[in-house]
């Protein structure tokens, strides 16, 4: 996988904690907070170990912790797969 996409990122996100109501709506999630998407931080914790599995990479908790939109976290896990190409 050359970038975790959206649709990987809620794939992820449902593995990880289920589904929240407001994740399908339409319109632009990407700039949605986590909180309002119905995921609280050990949510996005767990996504992220489903993320690291998906992509055989390691992302670093203390950091992914900090990011609270969808766009914020693509741009952080996309940046990561980069460095290690």
């Amino acid at each position: 996988m050359k970038e975790l996409t959206l649709d990987d990122l809620k794939n992820a996100l449902r593995a990880a904690a289920g589904e929240a109501e407001n994740l399908d709506e339409s319109g632009d999630l990407l700039e949605v907070p986590f909180s309002e998407l119905g995921y609280d931080s050990l949510a996005v914790m767990e996504t992220t170990a489903q993320v690291e599995r998906m992509l055989g990479i390691e992302l670093p908790e203390e950091e992914t912790a900090e990011l609270r939109t969808p766009r914020e976290y693509l741009d952080f896990v996309n940046a990561r797969i980069k460095e290690t190409v």
